[in-house]
């Protein structure tokens, strides 16, 4: 177990004063500086100019060649040993580094801090300054407070993986990101009732600590710590050290559902627009991070807001296409780090992610990877998360091959569980659980509602084409729609909205559904539909009208105790073995609900019969029009549809002659209407 953060401080303040032995023999009270350039108080005069940068440092050899092998092999090894001005226009960490690294050869005190340790460790490997030069060197320093105070701390490893940034790849050979990142990884993963560090938290519950106020700023005894608390400090980092880090936390066993919630977190800070309005943290409030600020020990105090700019690195004056460019990378990065789990993040996260991914053209493999994901939990989506608007040359409003391509990433991962063992060997309690969420039989019934609504939404578009609609129409097996009401409701929507598609194309259009599925409402607003063809019309009607016949037959024809309705009846052997008040009750219900059944039935009949009347009277009026003229098709379709009437009527009869006792008793029940679908 590492220390804690107090502990941490108090090894820091006793350690942090890093000062060389003075054996340069030039007394000196400390640095000047004089506009862009340093100098040293001392009466010796300069015998050496180092340029780093814009700044100069009027320094002496002695100190410098004497703890620095890079200063002196390029003064010695040169064809002019008088040389007295060498550059460093390579060196990490700047001249801010260097201004460090020239005290402690002059045997200055050094304040180590989180903030200025990584560009000194840097800086001293870059100008080696090793231990064959001199014992107790700048490595040696910086590689013992890198070890034992900064990698024990929570707060000073995120603060040094942050500043490492700058200093790639210095930070990566010297093995600082990946000791930070592991640093990190292994405090996340801790018991949250172990936690003794500061952290910063959320930041809409929890304010920001500062970073010299550790007593204010830790979390009570009292109060638990959420399993969520690293979220906020990881999520400053950089996105290929965040990525170090999640991949770290991976190894070290951390549940996949907290991993994909950091994601979710981190997507939230650095994508704008990502996330909707009212979840998560947006990335307009507090989007400046100090990276200078010192730890307790130093004499600066500044606070840690917990939030970060949109770009990596970015400017103001950034054009567009390097924003782009960046945001590109971050979902890339992403991308590549979600826990391959199902529900590990939200499918409405990962549409949005889609949309972004389309919309900056990010490498197709990650794509396609992203689609899969999302046909994992396809029943999870929403409509306005399926609306993606189309980036590509398509001439449609709707990205509807995106649609349709997640839909069929459904079907095949339905295919493959359903014919997969039902004890799938996974190692992962979760995985398993995760996995078997989705063999739920609803999921095809909810993804048919899903299409069916987007169906109608983008059928508005004129230049949806037909067979777009009609194929994405018909991806879904039949068995997964119950009723076709919401697919009647998409076909009328697309034809309002293509009112110049011909005969042929609109029965074409109108195959993609079954009649036997409308319900009552919908037949009936399918009779009167003048935009469906006449034939389709006729099949409405004489669907409803078998099963009209098929259900007053088994209703009137049958006992009704084994007729269909006979859930509704309690069970035989119960009504039996209770007592007789009890057996009279539960008859009389029996009896009142076959009746009223038998009513409906009778409505619907009756309304059956009017809209045939309708439809002759229509014929006669035709027919009184069309006597001058020649007979067209149109006609004989009419005359056909009325020996279909005829028929219809006859069959009418006799099947009213067998309920009129019914219809008589009921006559005096007020009738119950249905609204009809618009």
């Amino acid at each position: 177990m590492w220390e804690s953060e107090t502990e941490s401080v108090r090894g820091r303040e006793y350690g942090n004063g890093v000062l060389s032995s003075n054996k340069h023999g030039v007394k000196t009270d400390g640095f000047e500086l004089r506009g862009q350039s340093w100098y040293v108080a001392t009466d010796i005069p300069s015998d050496l100019l180092v340029q780093v940068g814009d700044v100069n440092f009027h320094l002496h050899k002695y100190p410098m060649l004497s703890r620095s092998g890079k200063v002196n092999r390029l003064i010695y090894e040169s064809n002019n040993p008088d040389l007295n001005k060498i550059a460093l226009e390579d060196l990490p960490g700047g001249p801010e580094a260097f201004e460090l690294a020239a005290k402690f050869c002059y045997g200055i005190a050094v304040d180590l801090t989180a903030g200025n340790i990584s560009g000194l460790r840097c800086a001293a490997e870059y100008l080696e300054m090793t231990e064959d030069l001199d014992e107790g060197n700048l490595i040696f320093k910086t590689e013992a407070f890198l070890s034992y105070v900064v990698l024990s701390s929570w707060r000073d490893s995120i603060l040094v993986l942050k500043s490492c940034e700058k200093l790639s790849p210095w930070a990566e050979n010297l093995q600082i990101v990946r000791r930070c990142s592991e640093s990190i990884a292994w405090k996340a993963c801790a018991n949250p009732k172990g936690i003794k560090w500061a952290y910063t938290g959320k930041p809409s519950k929890v304010s920001s600590p500062k970073w010299n106020d550790l007593k204010d700023s830790s979390p009570s005894r009292s109060q638990p710590v959420p399993p969520d608390w690293w979220f906020e400090d990881v999520s400053i980092l950089r996105t290929d050290h965040f990525v170090r880090v999640i991949t770290a936390i991976k190894v070290k066993g951390m549940r996949f559902e907290l991993i994909g919630a950091s994601i979710m977190h981190y997507a939230a800070k650095w994508l704008p627009g990502l996330i909707k309005d009212g979840q998560g943290q947006g990335p307009a409030d507090d989007m400046s991070i100090s990276t200078n600020s010192n730890s307790s020990g130093g004499t600066g105090s500044s606070s840690w807001k917990g939030g970060l700019h949109m770009i990596v690195a970015g400017t103001k004056d950034d054009t567009p296409s390097i924003q782009a460019k960046d945001q590109r990378m971050i979902i890339e990065s992403l991308i590549s780090i979600i826990p391959p789990q199902k529900d590990s993040v939200s499918c409405s996260f990962l549409l949005r992610l889609l949309r972004m991914a389309n919309m900056l053209k990010v490498a197709p493999a990650l794509v396609t990877e992203l689609e899969k994901r999302v046909g994992m939990q396809f029943e999870q989506a929403t409509l306005a998360d399926l609306l993606i608007p189309s980036y590509n040359k398509s001439e449609t409003m709707y990205d509807v091959d995106l649609v349709q391509r997640l839909l069929e990433h459904f079907l095949v991962q339905e295919q493959t569980e359903s014919s997969s063992p039902s004890r799938p060997p996974f190692s992962d309690k979760h995985m398993y659980e995760g996995t078997q969420r989705s063999n739920n039989p609803n999921a095809k019934m909810r993804v048919a509602r899903l299409v069916d609504s987007y169906l109608t939404e983008v059928s508005r578009d004129r230049n949806l084409s037909l067979t777009k609609f009609q194929v994405l129409a018909e991806a879904l097996p039949e068995s997964a729609r119950t009723c076709d009401d919401g697919l009647y409701r998409a076909i009328d929507s697309y034809l309002k909205a293509h009112p110049t598609l011909s005969e042929h194309e609109r029965k074409r259009l109108c195959r993609v559904m079954d009649c036997q599925k409308l319900s009552i409402d919908a037949c009936m607003h399918a009779a009167q539909n003048e935009r469906l063809p006449l034939r389709i019309v006729v099949q409405v009607l004489f669907s409803e009208q078998v099963k009209i016949s098929n259900a007053l037959a088994n209703s009137t024809l049958k006992d009704p105790v084994e007729t269909q309705y006979q859930p509704l009846i309690p069970n035989h052997k119960t009504l039996l073995e209770a007592t007789p008040l009890s057996f009279q009750e539960g008859w009389a219900a029996a009896k009142k609900d076959i009746n009223t059944l038998k009513f409906e039935l009778e409505s619907v009949k009756a309304k059956y019969l009017e809209l045939q009347n309708d439809m002759e009277n229509l014929q006669r009026q035709f027919e009184k029009m069309s006597k001058q003229k020649q007979t067209s098709a149109w006609t004989s379709g009419w005359k056909k549809l009325s020996k279909l009437t005829k028929m219809t009527a006859v069959e009418n009869h006799d099947m009213g002659h067998q309920i009129s006792t019914v219809a008589e008793q009921t006559r005096k029940t007020p009738r119950r209407w249905r609204n009809s679908i618009s």
